[in-house]
């Protein structure tokens, strides 16, 4: 679903490479976590898979489709068809109520309103949004806002969700039942998901982990596999150093 080949960025600001040559694969259907410490360039590495912002060195593919080599409109329009993006901080609109906010990208791409109304009220009902409709942000708890970016993120179908620190925010409870709605995605409905966390507790819910430090990859564990104590144990013993 996505290979990325060669990735770099550096800032704009010093020109010090944030992002440093990376390569990876993540397959359709899988669940991946890149797992590094705050500011290790995980984000910037998720917005350039996402097409969000461009690569210095390197492409990424996207469903076989070349995301950086393509026009800017196009690249725009590829990333609305088959890309959701559930943000840190949600990003949600605070003008917007729940409804129009999980329907905003559907409304941007100009889409039937029958067809609006019927994903947006699925959605709604799916992660239990019910009587919150005409609320607006500032009156939902953080959880609820995490939902509302889900489904927003989903609202448009897309073949890939890429999810940044998903429980930064979010207490204990809050966070693992944003956790358990991206497994059971992942589970029920085979969607790809690709998300980012310093967190080791949250990078377990996926079924591979890129550890990541430094621009860099560092190495890679699959759940469930003998060595991964050992792996974990020497990469935060790393991150330390």
């Amino acid at each position: 679903m996505i290979e990325v080949k060669g990735l770099g960025k550096r800032n704009r600001s010093d020109e010090r490479s944030v992002v440093k040559g990376v390569n990876l694969r993540v397959k359709k259907g899988e669940f991946v976590a890149i797992m590094g410490p705050s500011g290790s360039g995980k984000s910037t590495l998720l917005n350039l898979m996402g097409g969000l912002d461009v690569p210095d060195e390197g492409e990424v593919i996207l469903d076989g489709l070349p995301l950086h080599s393509m026009p800017e409109k196009r690249r725009t329009l590829i990333r609305r068809q088959k890309i959701g993006y559930v943000f840190q901080n949600c990003q949600l609109l605070p003008m917007l109520n729940v409804w129009e906010n999980i329907a905003f990208p559907m409304l941007m791409n100009r889409c039937l309103r029958g067809e609006i109304q019927w994903r947006v009220q699925r959605l709604i009902e799916s992660f239990g949004l019910e009587g919150k409709e005409d609320s607006f942000p500032n009156e939902l708890s953080g959880g609820q806002q995490s939902r509302v970016a889900i489904a927003r993120a989903l609202i448009m179908e897309p073949k890939v969700i890429l999810v940044d620190e998903p429980t930064g925010n979010l207490d204990r409870h809050r966070g693992r039942e944003v956790l358990d709605i991206l497994s059971r995605l992942h589970r029920e409905e085979q969607m790809t998901i690709v998300m980012v966390t310093h967190d080791l507790s949250v990078a377990g819910f996926a079924e591979r982990i890129l550890l990541y430090k430094d621009g860099r990859m560092e190495s890679e564990i699959r759940r469930g596999e003998g060595g991964m104590a050992h792996v974990l144990e020497d990469f935060l013993a790393k991150l330390q150093a």
